[in-house]
């Protein structure tokens, strides 16, 4: 078993662009929860609040992912 444990952490696990691009959702959807949590003073504001932080979040990294990828290909 702790063989099994030791090779996650020790052989990489090769990814596409889009696994990448997919598991930037989750990651982003857990910052906004614990962001959220500990800043609204209701409970029932944080599902609808951590919604629209996540969304933002998203966004705002695919924009600034274009933008850099546009800027390499007038650049290059």
């Amino acid at each position: 078993m702790m063989a099994l444990l030791a090779t996650i952490f020790t052989i990489p696990v090769f990814m596409t662009g889009h696994q990448h691009a997919v598991l930037l959702l989750p990651l982003c959807l857990s910052i906004a929860i614990v962001y959220k949590t500990t800043r609204c003073p209701n409970v029932r504001e944080i599902p609808l609040a951590s919604l629209v932080l996540w969304v933002t979040i998203v966004a705002g990294m695919y924009a600034v992912g274009v933008g850099l990828w546009a800027l390499s290909l007038l650049f290059a």
